[in-house]
């Protein structure tokens, strides 16, 4: 009994020491209002060191044991850029609600399977229902009539999808300024905002099945039309300020042909032949709810949806909605003009930002690399407070990002299968970021595929990996020239047997690549069926 009093007062008493210790919020730095910047800022670089011990255990004869300990030191080195002390940070909620991506198929499917039936919820009686609508209509150029159906619709979304709209809500905080001020400038009305959250749930890489893009869905040929660049690096249908600045042009141009803002945005989403068709089909009407039955299923639950989505954020403090609001709005970002290639990656590592949210304020860069090219703007978005260190050490970052692309071999590459699977062991010096670029996917891939937590990697560590483009191999120092061989001499053939493909046989041979076994057996593509020889030398 003793004992346990003692080791409770040691207990209490650690905890008074570490709480002496810890900062008042009068001494602690990060609450000060003066920020003191240094005058020589630089991107550091700094060597961690890392233990690889490894640990074998032979039994013998007799039960006889004998252990052989192996311990290898290694470094390797992480980048720091100093700039003054971050003022915020995106905490981890409103990070997972940026990031995800689950929103848009919820948001996809309600449209294109919205029912009409009537639905009973006690908190929002039809009398007050049709005196919030037409107040409503009274202040917006659309036709906010009461209906049955826009009732069921509404109705609907309140009882069973409130969580997502309060998801919603909160991404909406971060878009909706922007698109404000778009629409303001070309004169279209501000409540076309909510259209954004119908098309694509604000999510700027959404993409429908038949391909349509982005925030404002646009499929490849009407963005090319309204100035949208879709090339193997870049899609500005993904960029949040130049595909609002297109579907505005686009909107206005419907509403000059149709004098309506509700068929404007019903031909927005299916096309203006689909509903003139639809009003040669109802004999002339031009009303959205009398030519709703000829129109496509999905366009039919459109402008419902959206009209619905409208009264819910317009009445949001009626309904209970308590959204979380960002820590910083698209108007605390800015962009900088790159001066030469570098991938997110890079900025990631040299800035240590989380690359997911790099991804997130640069959507339009299709393989996180953000291409150089001579008279066109292409521009890296970053926090406010992150821009001050990435210009300070701007020429640093680009040696060391072009110092790492010169690294790169430029014979021919390896090619993996695009269904393949590998194993990759992690080595001394890498990280995500390396990882990722070598094979052609994003990091927040390979830590979903691994169930990784974190950015953090062990030497010896196996990580699966689906690779999406051609994988080059560390540099061969020239040597005399050697006719390619398996490891087998005598070996001169190879039969195909089932589950085999071209690269898990050139993994078997050392020496063979993917491209060999191609070349030497008149291969096009990569089908191969159990039973095939393969030739595994040019002779």
């Amino acid at each position: 009994m003793k004992n346990k009093y003692a080791l409770f007062f040691c207990f209490l008493a650690i905890l008074t020491t570490v709480s002496a210790q810890e900062p008042t919020p009068e001494t602690d730095p990060e609450n000060t209002k003066e920020i003191v910047l240094e005058k020589n800022v630089g991107l550091q670089q700094d060597t961690v060191t890392v233990v690889d011990t490894t640990k074998i255990i032979k039994t013998g004869i007799e039960l006889q044991t004998t252990t052989v300990t192996s311990t290898s030191v290694k470094d390797s080195v992480i980048y720091a850029a100093k700039d003054h002390p971050k003022l915020s940070r995106l905490d981890s909620l409103w990070k997972q609600e940026l990031y995800n991506s689950s929103l848009f198929d919820s948001i996809y499917k309600s449209v294109t399977e919205l029912e009409y039936e009537p639905v009973e919820y006690v908190d929002l009686p039809t009398d007050t229902l049709k005196a919030r609508l037409a107040e409503l209509n009274a202040r917006t150029p659309f036709n906010v009539e009461y209906n049955p159906s826009l009732e069921s619709v509404i109705k609907r979304y309140l009882k069973n999808r409130h969580e997502h709209l309060e998801r919603l809500m909160a991404l909406s905080h971060f878009y909706f300024p922007l698109f404000e001020q778009e629409l303001d400038n070309q004169n279209i009305p501000l409540e076309i905002k909510y259209l954004a959250i119908v098309e694509s749930a604000l999510k700027p890489r959404a993409k429908s099945r038949v391909g349509a893009t982005g925030l404002w869905q646009f499929m490849y040929g009407t963005g090319k039309m309204y100035g949208l660049e879709v090339s193997s690096y870049v899609d500005e249908r993904m960029d949040p300020i130049m595909a609002t600045k297109a579907a505005c042009k686009y909107l206005a141009k419907l509403y000059e042909i149709f004098g309506d803002w509700d068929l404007a945005l019903a031909s927005y989403n299916s096309g203006p032949g689909n509903v003139t068709k639809a009003i040669r089909r109802s004999g002339g009407y031009t009303n959205y709810w009398n030519i709703r039955h000829n129109l496509p299923r999905e366009t039919a639950g459109y402008l419902p949806a959206f009209l619905a989505t409208m009264y819910i954020f317009e009445y949001a403090d009626k309904h209970g909605f308590k959204p979380k609001r960002p820590e910083f709005g698209y108007f605390e970002t800015d962009t900088i003009k790159v001066k030469q290639m570098i991938t997110l990656d890079q900025v990631s590592e040299y800035m240590n930002i989380d690359v997911e949210e790099l991804q997130f304020l640069n959507p339009s860069y299709k393989l996180d690399i953000i291409p150089y090219i001579k008279d066109e703007d292409y521009v890296l978005r970053l926090p406010l407070n992150e821009v001050g260190a990435f210009v300070a050490n701007e020429d640093t970052i680009y040696a060391r990002a072009k110092a790492e692309f010169d690294k790169r071999e430029k014979p021919l590459p390896k090619y993996f299968e695009a269904n393949d699977r590998i194993r990759y062991r992690v080595r001394s010096g890498d990280y995500l970021g390396r990882i990722a670029r070598k094979y052609g996917v994003r990091v927040s891939q390979i830590k979903r595929w691994n169930g990784l937590r974190s950015n953090n990697l062990r030497i010896g560590q196996r990580l699966t990996i689906y690779p999406r483009r051609p994988v080059v191999d560390a540099p061969v120092k020239k040597k005399t020239p050697i006719k390619s061989k398996p490891i087998d001499p005598n070996i001169e053939t190879y039969v195909v047997k089932s589950g085999d493909t071209l690269w898990s046989i050139s993994q078997k041979f050392k020496g063979i690549s993917v491209e060999n076994l191609k070349n030497w057996n008149d291969i096009s593509g990569s089908g191969i069926k159990p039973g095939m020889k393969l030739k595994l030398s040019k002779s």
